[in-house]
């Protein structure tokens, strides 16, 4: 007698790749949907590729727990190990190879089929990843009854419309008008927390002194990292290298357990000898540089950088982390001009533009760039999270 139709669908990730690591899987019934069985664990230390094997073999094991004589359709968003497993692509990597034989041995041969799904369809799996490695982070195991994966992963089929409230999350499609295209590169842009100079409203780029964050400015920083941690959606975080944006990088990045990238095109702009200045007194110093300042795009401050100089290199940074993180959700830790250039962008809109916005030390604003080439703004200088007003 023939076995049930199962599904499986299993994803693994990596907070560093390699870094704390963790796998999630669930089986469901073909016919209904009905989700049978999860499984999820955290691994210690590995890559993604390792956790998203180990990810696909609990998920087999957990269907052959339910009936071995099962015909599966195994569903992942790692294109690698559907590849692999198909038998398409060779299996170069050595830490690879047993991670498939493992996998191939848990079924008869020819009893389980392989389809790569976009990552916006596995949301189920991420989810019981993601909450594997956080149960790994504070020293305890992941235990079904705590798992909130089914709820807040999206289910297979159908897709459910996106929510304006879930700003922070990796949208579950590319555009907001169509479900069959790729998923999204989110940027959770993130201002680092207040220094001494911000409640004087002095300028403060990459040309002057380079303050570190305050206590207040820490206790923003914290309180935004802890909402982060909890939403879970956050894959690798970018940082300017100036110290205020590498503080604010590390204490998010120590409570999500990941690594900092530094990107040098997300530092603030120069502003020469404007620097330590307020507005006030660069109006009495420097009166027809800050009229051109206010009014051209190329003119810069005193000695330092125009706008359209820093444009170009912030855009040269955006195409880089776009590139190296295609379809994933990435926090960069910046500054105001950046950020502010940034959604200038995302939204097409003048340069001047950048005078009519408004951003709060450790406030929060998204963009999603989607495959096609376009963006959209879902989020723009939010304070919520930073637990202050």
């Amino acid at each position: 007698m023939a076995g049930r139709s199962l599904v499986v669908e299993a994803d693994g990730g990596s907070r560093g790749n390699p870094g704390p690591a963790g796998y999630g899987a669930l089986v469901r019934d073909a016919e209904t949907g009905q989700v049978l069985m999860e499984t999820a664990e955290f691994i210690g230390k590995a890559t993604n590729n390792v956790a998203e094997y180990r990810g696909l073999i609990a998920g087999l094991r957990a269907a052959h727990s339910l009936d071995p004589e099962a015909t599966v359709r195994a569903r992942m968003d790692s294109k690698l190990v559907v590849e692999q497993m198909s038998g398409r692509w060779k299996i170069k990597h050595p830490d690879m190879r047993p991670l498939a034989a493992e996998a191939r041995g848990v079924f008869p041969p020819g009893a389980v089929h392989y389809e790569w799904i976009p990552r916006a369809k596995n949301g189920h799996a991420d989810r019981l990843a993601n909450e594997a490695m956080d149960a790994g982070r504070q020293g305890r195991k992941w235990e079904p009854s705590t798992s909130t994966a089914e709820l807040d992963g999206a289910p297979a089929d159908p897709e459910p419309e996106p929510e304006e409230s879930s700003a922070l999350r990796t949208p579950p499609t590319a555009g907001a008008w169509s479900t069959d295209r790729p998923p999204a590169t989110t940027l959770v842009m993130l201002r680092h927390g207040e220094t001494a100079l911000t409640p004087q409203k002095r300028f403060s780029g990459s040309g002057g002194d380079d303050p570190e964050l305050s206590p207040v400015g820490r206790e923003q920083v914290e309180s935004v990292a802890a909402a982060l941690a909890k939403r879970g959606t956050v894959q690798a975080v970018v940082s300017s290298p100036l110290r205020r944006c590498r503080q604010t990088a590390d204490l998010v990045a120590d409570r999500l357990g990941l690594s900092v990238r530094v990107e040098d095109g997300l530092r603030e702009l120069d502003f020469g000898e404007w620097e330590g200045l307020t507005f006030e007194e660069v109006g009495r110093r420097y009166p027809a540089d800050l009229a051109a300042w206010l009014t051209s795009e190329k003119a810069a401050p005193t000695g330092g950088e125009s706008f359209a100089e820093a444009a170009r290199r912030v855009a040269r940074s955006r195409d880089r982390v776009l590139a190296r993180y295609a379809g994933r959700t990435v926090l960069l830790v910046s500054h105001v001009t950046p950020i502010k250039l940034l959604t200038q962008q995302a939204l097409g809109a003048p340069v001047n533009a950048l005078f009519h916005m408004e951003l709060a030390p450790a406030s929060l604003s998204v963009v999603a760039h989607h495959a096609d080439g376009n963006a959209s703004l879902r989020l723009f200088n939010d304070t919520s999270q930073r637990g202050r007003p």
